[in-house]
């Protein structure tokens, strides 16, 4: 249709989006399906969060508000940085946009001209190289491997750096993979990012609080304090807090792109919800005890699958350092066929198969650029994530 703009042939719909979807229409039809592909956690937002939307309702804070978060919201921003990470913003270096996504967003908007370059470690975020690509950018992906438990080496992050490079775009503990770099390792990639003044970092770290056993979360300017004045750092609500559908991210860094990105959302979304600005305001500020009983259930989760997962014929699953998530490989699947004939030619038939034969959802590794594997999301319950994994090993069984 010439009618469209011809930067949407740049891009694709959210592949994790489409499984959750199919998933759905499936289970409408009466098929029994158990969805791992959705990257939010079964939790509910706690009490006195949902209870300081109510009271922002009945307040009357239903208005519209400044365009990039209210001063409430950015002061507990600011203390949550000094807390957590041992940064120091000011509020004019803070802005809230509706979700991380619109902060990662408005920041390549603001930044990005034709032939810009941002390098991603891969596997990524399915919606990175896509928002690079709408801002006019060019994505450069770096592919980690199994070998290296899906994280980047600071010779290939180095070698990936050109003059056009504007961006190293990166997200520890990791959606797919749940990989986190430890301090040493991250020191290593700012290293090299020390000596590229033009590169700056644009780092994700929405899964901060999702970190198990002796993994510490820490982040690049916390790591290199050379490179606060050239980063980024994004973060949000939505996966600790199981505050998902509120729609609340927030990014601190320097005020001029700060002050460029509230300009891009001015005039795309203008505020946030002011609802969720409130309850996110008592979401950092207030108790932050459920938190560690979570992240047992997670871990709980997370070694059921991963034993459950490396008991399978065909696939092999390293154990993530946080998030929700595994990134099994299933490299000795491939070239084999289904006990319904179908051959396993890539990760995404294997995904199809695996949903049409026996009703477990889980995305396809392409969709995350490394192949050939699948992420399972573990935000489920223990029940259902031992059926879904008795039928993956069932299914792999039957792979001849």
């Amino acid at each position: 249709m010439t009618f469209l703009s011809a930067t949407l042939d740049r891009v694709k719909p959210s592949p994790t989006i489409a499984v959750t979807t199919k998933a759905a229409e499936l289970k409408a039809a009466g098929r029994d399906v158990i969805g791992l592909g959705a990257g939010e956690p079964d939790f509910d937002t706690p009490q006195n969060i949902k209870d300081a939307g109510i009271a922002a309702i009945n307040s009357g804070k239903t208005k519209y508000t400044a365009v990039d978060g209210i001063p409430e919201l950015k002061q507990a921003i600011c203390a949550k940085f000094i807390r957590d990470n041992d940064l120091t913003y000011t509020p004019a270096q803070v802005t809230v946009g509706t979700g991380g996504k619109q902060v990662l967003y408005n920041a390549l908007m603001a930044t990005l001209n034709p032939g810009d370059e941002v390098i991603i470690p891969a596997p990524y975020w399915v919606s990175y190289p896509d928002m690079v690509l709408l801002a006019g950018g060019e994505p450069v992906t770096v592919a980690a491997s199994l070998e290296t438990n899906f994280k980047i080496t600071p010779d290939q992050l180095e070698a990936a750096i050109t003059p056009k490079t504007k961006w190293f775009l990166f997200n520890s503990p990791s959606n797919p993979t749940g990989a986190g770099y430890s301090w040493d390792e991250l020191k290593a990639l700012t290293d090299v990012l020390a000596r590229h003044p033009h590169v700056w970092v644009m780092t994700d770290d929405m899964y901060e609080h999702l970190a198990y056993d002796d993994f510490k979360f820490c982040t690049p300017a916390q790591v290199e304090p050379a490179l606060y004045d050239r980063t980024l750092t994004v973060n949000g609500v939505s996966k600790a807090y199981a505050m998902t559908g509120w729609r609340i991210g927030y990014a601190a860094g320097p005020e001029p792109l700060i002050k460029a990105m509230r300009k891009v959302q001015s005039q795309s979304t203008s505020n946030p919800c002011s609802i969720s600005q409130h309850a996110a305001v008592e979401a950092l500020n207030g108790t932050q005890d459920f938190l560690a009983p979570n992240n047992e259930m997670f871990v709980r989760r997370r070694d059921l699958v991963v034993d459950m997962l490396n008991a399978t014929p065909g696939i092999v699953c390293p154990k993530p350092e946080g998030a929700f998530y595994v990134y099994p490989s299933i490299a000795g699947c491939i070239g084999k066929t289904t006990a319904a004939g179908t051959v396993i030619e890539n990760d995404e038939v294997f995904a199809t198969a695996l949903l049409e034969e026996t009703g477990v959802a889980v995305v396809f590794g392409a969709a995350f650029g490394l192949s050939p594997n699948f992420r399972v999301s573990y935000a489920t319950s223990d029940a259902a994530l031992t059926e879904a994994c008795t039928r993956i090993q069932n299914f792999c069984k039957g792979l001849s």
